[in-house]
C-alpha cells in the first residue's frame, strides 16, 4: 500500500530533520521468519505431486502437507511467544508448548508423506525423527518455567497480564487506525508513543504493585487515544485537514509526556521502596549487634 511522503520536503513536512521519528528506534531483527516462511513454502510440490497420485495416496500425501502446515503454523505462534517471553523481565511460560508440538506435527508430517510415498518403513522412522530433530535445532523449545517471578503474587500478576492485554489491543488499534492515513510521519509518531507505553508496560510487570497508580493511564487513556486517532484518521482522510493534524500531533506529544512522567514516577518510588527496606534491615541489624 503506497503512503503519503511525510519527510522535510513534504507538502505538510516540518523544516527540522530532527521531527520525523525513526521508525526502526527499539526494534529487533527476527531471522526465524524466513526459515517460518520456508516452512510454509515446503509442502506446496508435495500438495500439487498428490493429485497425480492414486485416491488413497492422495489423501495421505493431503493429510502430511495438513501436517507440515499445521507444524509451520504453530512455529509461528511458538516463535511470536517466544519474543514476548525475552521482552519481559517477568513473564509466565506460555501455557502451551507450540513450538515442541510443532517439532511433533513436523517428523509426524513427514513420516506420513514418506509413507505416502511408498517409502520403507525404515525411512519413514527416519523421516520421522529427522524432522523433529531438525526443528528444534532451527527453532529451539518452548519456554519451560517463569522467569522473574520468584517472591510475586500470582493473582496480582495475572490481574497485570490482563490489563497489559487490554492496553495491546488499544495500541493495535491505534496503529492500524493511524496507517489508513498513509502517512509515514503519523504512522512514525504513533509508533513512539506505543513504545513509551510498552516501557510502562513493562515497568508494571516487574513491580505489579505500580498497577493501582498505573492503571488509569494504561486503560482509560489508552482507550481514549484509541478513540481519537480512529476519529482523526476519518477526519484526515476526508480533507486533509492541517488544523486537526496539529492538534493530534500535540496529543500525542502530550500523552508521550505524561506517559514517559509516569514511569518515571514508578521507577523513583521503587526506589524509594528500596532504601526503606535497607533502612529497616541496617536498623534490624543494629539492634542485633551485627
Amino acid at each position: 500500500m503506497a503512503q503519503r511522503y511525510g519527510g522535510q520536503f513534504s507538502p505538510q513536512g516540518s523544516s527540522s530533520k530532527t521531527d520525523t521519528p525513526n521508525p526502526f528506534r527499539g526494534k529487533k531483527p527476527a531471522p526465524a521468519r524466513a526459515r517460518i516462511n520456508l516452512l510454509f513454502a515446503a509442502p506446496v510440490p508435495l500438495a500439487i505431486a498428490a493429485f497425480f497420485r492414486s485416491p488413497t495416496e492422495m489423501a495421505t500425501s493431503l493429510l502430511a502437507v495438513a501436517m507440515l502446515l499445521g507444524a509451520a503454523w504453530l512455529t509461528r505462534e511458538g516463535v511470536a511467544a517466544q519474543e514476548a517471553y525475552d521482552a519481559r523481565s517477568v513473564a509466565r511460560r506460555p501455557a502451551f508448548p507450540r513450538k515442541l508440538f510443532a517439532a511433533i506435527s513436523m517428523g509426524a508430517g513427514l513420516s506420513v508423506a514418506g509413507f505416502a510415498g511408498g517409502s520403507a518403513f525404515l525411512a519413514v522412522i527416519i523421516f520421522g525423527v529427522l524432522g523433529f530433530i531438525l526443528h528444534i535445532a532451527s527453532f529451539g523449545l518452548d519456554p519451560m518455567k517463569d522467569k522473574g517471578a520468584d517472591g510475586v503474587d500470582l493473582f496480582q500478576q495475572d490481574r497485570v497480564a490482563r490489563v497489559v492485554q487490554e492496553g495491546e489491543s488499544y495500541l493495535t488499534s491505534m496503529d492500524a487506525a493511524i496507517k489508513r492515513t498513509e502517512d509515514r510521519r503519523l504512522i512514525a509518531q504513533v509508533q513512539d508513543f506505543a513504545d513509551v507505553a510498552r516501557q510502562l508496560f513493562r515497568t508494571v510487570e516487574e513491580d505489579p504493585r505500580d498497577l493501582t497508580s498505573a492503571r488509569k493511564f494504561m486503560g482509560v487513556y489508552l482507550k481514549a487515544a484509541r478513540d481519537a486517532t480512529i476519529k482523526f484518521a476519518d477526519i484526515y482522510n476526508r480533507n486533509q485537514n492541517q488544523t486537526a493534524r496539529e492538534d493530534y500531533e500535540g496529543l500525542l506529544e502530550y500523552l508521550g509526556d505524561n506517559f514517559a512522567a509516569r514511569i518515571s514516577k514508578l521507577l523513583e518510588d521503587n526506589t524509594v521502596d528500596l532504601d526503606i527496606e535497607i533502612e529497616v534491615l541496617r536498623e534490624r541489624l543494629a539492634r542485633e549487634n551485627l
